[in-house]
């Protein structure tokens, strides 16, 4: 069994694509549907395990990961060396995903100095440098399409007030580097996935849980999103389909920035839904429990 992509077979033949935190999450699931489309793969993560695990299961499914490259991505001097070597033994790249973000919940009358820091490294300055050393080192000279896993920031973030700022910035970065960056033919996008029903979920701790669980009622179709619906996006604005379009930010989240009811409306149940998943080796979260 293998991914089961919406798009053509071949779409990426002969094309190499680096994938900035392809070791879990949404990142291992288009790092997955992105190989099934005949793209050879380069990851890059902070633990070799799970760079490697990836890589394992592509390989099994018949697909190509060239490299695997462990390191801290918040590191100027560790990502240029890392970009250095990928391009030297694998250039050039035809794109990028970034999706190697992480965070956590707190009020910002508790954050203390590190934790807003390792936020904002993590959920930007990561972004910026891999980026920037794809721009310098390869797609420069090439073109490409870089995408960026961001979250949606716009009403600000209460209760993770430090990631809230490290994605509006990322989205601000996109627009600037697609603007700074596209008469070399790179176009740079955003996608800003809503509650999606990923392992990383079960990383809060298990006093927010109920409140997870709970969020569809805010969503107007009423359900978490898959990985794979987030993937579906990627790869269309990778692809030679999306060639007129960047600088843009792209909601993939059924619709809650709208939200579903207001003062003279109320939602009723679910129903007519659809939902997409391709990736094969789906992993869902635990705190959703059975699907």
């Amino acid at each position: 069994m293998t991914y089961h992509s919406g798009f053509r077979p071949g779409l990426f033949a002969g094309q190499t694509i680096f994938v900035a935190g392809g070791g879990g999450g949404l990142g291992r699931c288009i790092a997955h549907e992105l190989a099934s489309l005949g793209a050879r793969l380069v990851l890059a993560g902070r633990t070799q395990g799970k760079l490697e695990r990836t890589r394992d299961e592509i390989r099994e499914d018949g697909g190509t990961v060239l490299g695997c490259y462990a390191l801290e991505l918040r590191d100027e001097a560790a990502v240029v060396d890392m970009m250095t070597q990928a391009t030297h033994a694998y250039g050039p790249f035809h794109g990028l995903v970034n999706a190697a973000g992480g965070q956590f919940p707190s009020a910002l009358a508790d954050l203390s100095l590190n934790g807003w820091n390792a936020v904002l490294h993590n959920n930007l300055t990561s972004y910026f440098l891999v980026a920037r050393e794809m721009y310098r080192q390869s797609m420069c000279d090439t073109g490409g399409s870089i995408v960026n896993i961001g979250a949606d920031y716009e009403g600000g973030m209460a209760g993770m007030g430090h990631n809230g700022a490290a994605r509006a910035g990322l989205s601000n970065f996109t627009a600037t580097a697609a603007s700074e960056w596209g008469r070399d033919g790179v176009r740079v996008n955003c996608v800003i996935p809503g509650f999606i029903a990923t392992t990383g979920l079960d990383r809060y701790p298990e006093e927010d849980w109920d409140a997870l669980r709970s969020i569809d009622r805010k969503i107007p179709l009423g359900r978490h999103g898959t990985a794979a619906e987030i993937s579906a996006m990627v790869v269309f604005l990778l692809s030679e389909m999306a060639t007129y379009v960047t600088g843009a930010d792209f909601r993939v989240d059924g619709g809650i920035h709208n939200g579903a009811a207001s003062f003279v409306f109320s939602p009723g149940e679910p129903r007519n839904q659809q939902r997409f998943n391709g990736f094969h080796r789906d992993e869902p979260p635990k705190l959703l429990g059975p699907d």
